[in-house]
């Protein structure tokens, strides 16, 4: 189906109109509409117009109220105090676009109109090592984003840039040639297997590394051997990067992601393009040679001596770094994967990196006017004491641990309903699932990507206040009093005429499409999540002052009621799911 304009979209390009009617001179103008807690919208444009054109804004505001049209949209508007426009809408044009909305599948939701190609670069763990909490934002709010944008219309390439390339493979690799059964497992391993195999060996390597010198000079001698290209070694070096798939494939899935094994595509990935990707910056004059070195200097990053601090593309020994690999990587989702925007859902610690490699790939022209890279940068998790996430040992924890602690705190809630609404011992254990992971996703994706948050599963479970178990419990509500309905179905009755609380709900799911878009131009799942809070929010207030099931009501009363409800679940369930959470039916 076509998409539904909302109401507010309606009401910008009726007042634009009346505007330029009352004052043609002035060309377009926009006229400043929003929500207002005078009104349902309030238009502020005419006093910047006034104020440009000399002229008085409350005439100005008269005139434009003389050419707009009431009845079918606007219900009344006001002229109030310098000059706003304080805007009424018709009941009726409410139920009427929510309706429209409800034929949907998209929820009236249109298509971006400038949609293109996004190369997301999120999910980064590191081959033969654990995935920790360090990972767990990454992971989750380039899910949400992946999601959002493909919803809005764009295409979306995700690219998860691992580590899979370095000094360390030739002592793991050296290590599993002078113990061939190391990483020997049964067919169909779990991710816990093969991190167990995985952690044994590289302790068990890195000791020998530490205690052996000769060892130490057998597992240097591997990692030319591996820059080589040599078959043997390369064999071997798969054999940890498919260990440690099967590892990190049981943890996205644990966290209920897809991860698709063509859009992992690590730093050996880019192996054949740093030599080109480093003569084409040097030929360029984009870097230069300094002390042996390859370097990009910038005028306006400078070390703590005042120094320019370069970024080093190919060390004075010929070795490459990051910066290599990340610009190659640019090259390549430009040049093949024909990407218009290169998104790195990467921690904020990285910025000057990302800032240098960025304005070096400018430099070149590999980034233009039509082409951008963006930083979705994200802050830190924080333990409840506001310090980094540590064990009581101080060490790192780990993100299998805190996933299945999660888990197993909100199975303990919904057990606790269980009796209650009838739930089975099977929908009790997917039901807990379902709220544990939504809950640690949740309380992640409602704080701003940029800001460091606390992890407390004790906040995140909870039935009250803004969490995720909150906004399902609103949910599975909805479905229960649907599935009481009986004979009564979901259907809007335009001629009604809304209570202030059906009104506020109506004029809120109105708004899904235009969140939508704004999350998706901004990179702000957060904003998402603040959206659906507010509905659950919304709701709450109308269940409460509004009986839906009543034998009082008339039958077209329980109609539309229920069609608030049902129009409320399914953006509750859509917004959810855009956010990588589920929505289970009964809670």
């Amino acid at each position: 189906m076509a998409s539904v304009p909302s109401l507010a979209s309606t009401l910008h390009q009726r007042i634009t109109d009346a505007l330029s009617a009352a004052l043609p001179e002035a060309g377009v103008v926009d006229p400043l509409l929003r929500r207002s807690d005078r009104a349902d919208f309030q238009a502020n444009g005419m006093l910047a117009l006034a104020k440009k054109l000399k002229g008085n804004p409350r005439e100005l505001a008269t005139k434009v109220v003389e050419g707009l049209p009431t009845g079918d949209v606007i219900q009344d508007v006001e002229v109030s105090g310098p000059g706003f426009l304080n805007i009424t809408v018709a009941d009726a044009a409410i139920t009427r676009t929510l309706a429209a909305r409800a034929a949907d599948a998209r929820l009236g939701v249109p298509f971006a109109k400038a949609a293109g190609t996004t190369v997301i670069d999120w999910a980064q763990p590191n081959v033969a090592k654990e995935m920790h909490v360090g990972h767990l934002r990454s992971a989750v709010i380039g899910d949400a984003t992946v999601k959002i944008l493909e919803f809005t219309g764009e295409k979306v390439i995700s690219r998860h840039h691992i580590g899979d390339w370095g000094t360390q493979f030739g002592m793991l690799i050296q290590y599993l040639i002078e113990h061939p059964h190391e990483l020997d497992h049964k067919d169909g391993a779990s991710g816990e297997e093969a991190m167990s195999n995985l952690n044994r060996l590289y302790k068990a390597a890195r000791a020998l590394f530490d205690a052996d010198a000769e060892f130490k000079e057998r597992a240097r001698r591997r990692v030319v051997d591996l820059q080589a290209g040599d078959e043997e070694t390369l064999a071997l070096w798969q054999r940890f990067v498919d260990e440690s798939k099967i590892y990190f494939y049981s943890v996205f899935d644990k966290l209920d992601m897809e991860i698709h094994d063509e859009n992992v595509v690590g730093e050996s990935g880019y192996n054949d393009m740093l030599a080109e990707t480093c003569r084409l910056l040097e030929e360029s004059g984009v870097a230069v040679r300094s002390e042996g070195a390859l370097c990009v200097f910038f005028e306006d990053v400078k070390g703590p001596d005042g120094n320019p601090v370069p970024l080093i593309v190919q060390k004075s020994d010929g070795g490459y770094g990051y910066a290599a690999t990340d610009l190659s990587a640019i090259r390549d989702r430009v040049q093949n994967l024909k990407a218009n925007t290169l998104l790195y859902v990467v921690d904020a610690r990285q910025a000057l990196h990302f800032k240098m490699v960025f304005e070096t790939a400018r430099r070149i022209g590999w980034l233009n006017e039509d082409v951008h890279a963006v930083q979705l940068a994200f802050g830190t998790v924080l333990g409840k004491d506001g310090k980094p996430f540590k064990t009581r040992e101080g060490e790192t924890v780990r993100l299998v641990d805190l996933l299945d602690e999660a888990v197993s705190r909100a199975t303990d809630v919904v057990r606790e309903k269980a009796e209650k609404v009838g739930l089975s011992e099977q929908e009790i254990v997917e039901n807990g699932r379902q709220v544990g992971i939504g809950a640690v996703k949740y309380a992640d994706l409602s704080t701003s990507a940029a800001r460091d948050y606390k992890f407390d599963l004790d906040q995140m479970v909870s039935l009250n206040g803004d969490t995720s178990v909150y906004l399902q419990y609103a949910y599975a509500r909805i479905r229960s009093i649907l599935r009481r309905a009986g004979e009564a179905k979901p259907v809007a009755h335009p001629e009604l005429a809304l209570a202030p609380a059906e009104r506020a709900l109506g004029l809120h799911l109105d708004q899904f499409g235009e969140t939508l878009h704004e999350v998706a131009g901004s990179y702000e799942p957060h904003k998402l999540a603040g959206y659906l809070y507010q509905l659950a929010s919304l709701y709450t207030t109308f269940y409460d002052q509004c009986q839906v099931l009543s034998d009082q009501n008339a039958p077209e009363l329980v109609e539309n009621r229920l069609f608030l409800c049902d129009l409320t679940a399914r953006t509750l369930r859509e917004g959810m799911a855009l956010l990588g959470i589920r929505t289970p039916e009964r809670l």
